[in-house]
């Protein structure tokens, strides 16, 4: 039975390649060879090579173990951090209260 591959929007795409090239640098900054960094991540060296090809089907999981591998893990808490739409839409979402009047 084949898996089924969720689509992947263009602009998604763009964003994981920037990112495996990114993870590539940041493993040639540390003079790592990608068996190290496989091997380390505890993942196979192909998995490696799909995600510093920013491949869509590689899980979260791998790309954080090599993070992890090149020191880079805390690099994941600012994904989010700064939910402006987010905070938008909630306060649109807020009613205010009449004021009790001056006395």
């Amino acid at each position: 039975m084949e898996k089924k591959k969720a689509p992947v929007l263009p602009s998604v795409a763009k964003i994981l390649v920037i990112l495996g090239e990114n993870i590539k640098l940041a493993r040639l900054r540390r003079k790592l060879n990608t068996e190290q960094v496989a091997e380390r991540a505890n993942i196979s060296r192909p998995t490696l090579l799909s995600i510093e090809k920013g491949m869509p089907g590689v899980s979260m999981g791998a790309y954080a173990q090599v993070l992890f591998v090149l020191n880079l893990e805390k690099d994941l808490l600012l994904l989010a951090q700064d939910d402006v739409l987010g905070r938008k839409l909630q306060d649109i979402g807020l009613t205010v209260k009449a004021r009790a009047p001056k006395k």
